[in-house]
């Protein structure tokens, strides 16, 4: 039992694990959009016939690009511009250090997803004429002006001064970095007074979000078409940009999960099989002090298959309890995870079913042989056995 317990506990705490972080980096990378296709200087994924070194040369994207992607594009439903840099944020005596600042266009709310708690996002004039203005981040909000109102307040970034339209509703830490709660949003006319627009650390990207019923592959045809006639490349030169999709994330982050869950397998089952083991020699000895009792039952009409599942019941009895005491063990292990990691995790229905279904699978062939032998005794023999 303590095999079983080792062993399940193993594999179904790995799998338990496993869900929670793939579920917390899926709606992470959901946050980025499935139908949002990211025009940027570097891709996501390297290709090995691809050396890094050649993407040096390329230049970023710029907010005239933006434009002529906005007037060309026929499949794309919304457009943005944006570029990110750390900043202080600093209000009367008090300060954020590493703040995000997202310095944005004006439809980048119809790009990505998030909840304004208080007050506004920005006009299209005030995006236009760069008004000095932001919307900051729960952290952000809750650090400098405690749980009075930012909303109306002036903090001060780069240098510059800005006032407060709005703070956006806590998300919690994301798994790729892109933390809501952190983050002030600048629009981009203003913000070209704080950074420059095309030194490439600041990843200046233009965003395209596709209309409904058109697949990213349609919208990266289109893209690809359309910032190569911007760009003027001859039709033998490479692309000098890449178009980035969510979907390169999950791939990679499959076949992480993939080689985890394999590792899981892996560790558990050497416990498991110990475990099996340990069951098998448990029943052969069970059958070995119970051979007159066998004997008995036979010679009172008991019939080889009762025998049999006798036994086997009771091998996969002893094994279920091992695996429910190694269930028990993770839910027990759910909260301390929660408590000292601030992660949601939980033990799923279909973990529980897979390890009662393992325990249950491994008491049926570690007690099989035992049970099957104790069934084909002879019952005047067996009555006989001391």
């Amino acid at each position: 039992m303590l095999g079983i317990t080792i062993g399940i506990f193993a594999i179904i705490s790995v799998f338990t694990i496993t869900d929670s972080l793939e579920k917390k980096l899926r709606d992470s990378v959901r946050s980025l959009g499935d139908d949002v296709i990211y025009i940027q200087k570097w891709p996501w994924t390297f290709g090995p016939d691809y050396p890094w070194w050649k993407y040096i040369g390329r230049p970023v994207p710029n907010i005239g690009e933006l434009n002529e992607v906005q007037k060309w594009c026929k499949k794309g439903e919304a457009f943005a511009f944006m570029v990110s840099a750390n900043g202080t944020a600093k209000y009367k005596s008090n300060s954020v250090e590493n703040s995000n600042l997202i310095c944005i266009s004006y439809e980048y709310d119809r790009i990505r997803s998030f909840v304004i708690d208080r007050g506004r996002y920005f006009t299209e004039s005030e995006s236009a004429s760069g008004r000095p203005i932001c919307i900051v981040g729960n952290t952000i909000a809750e650090g400098l002006f405690g749980e009075a109102d930012p909303v109306g307040q002036e903090i001060k970034v780069r240098g510059s001064k800005l006032t407060v339209i709005g703070v956006l509703k806590r998300e919690g830490e994301s798994m790729l970095g892109n933390n809501v709660d952190t983050q002030i949003l600048i629009p981009i006319n203003f913000a070209r007074n704080l950074i420059d627009m095309r030194n490439d650390r600041f990843e200046p990207m233009i965003m395209v979000k596709a209309k409904a019923g058109v697949s990213n592959e349609e919208l990266i045809d289109e893209l690809t078409g359309i910032m190569r006639g911007i760009r003027k490349l001859k039709p033998v030169a490479d692309d000098s940009f890449a178009l980035n999709q969510t979907s390169m994330i999950s791939s990679q982050v499959n076949d992480l999960f993939d080689i985890v869950g394999i590792a899981g397998w892996v560790i558990g089952g050497f416990s498991i099989l110990v475990g099996g083991f340990g069951i098998a020699n448990i029943m052969f000895v069970s059958v070995k002090e119970r051979t007159n009792l066998i004997g008995i039952q036979k010679s009172l009409g008991a019939k080889n298959y009762f025998v049999l599942l006798q036994f086997l019941a009771e091998a996969v009895m002893l094994s279920v309890i091992g695996g429910a005491i190694g269930l028990m063990l993770i839910y027990a292990g759910t909260f301390i995870v929660e408590a000292t990691m601030e992660m949601e995790v939980g033990l799923t229905q279909s973990n529980i079913i897979l390890g009662l279904t393992i325990s249950a699978l491994i008491g049926v062939v570690s007690g099989f042989v035992p049970a099957y032998t104790g069934s084909q005794l002879d019952p005047v023999e067996a009555i006989r056995t001391n």
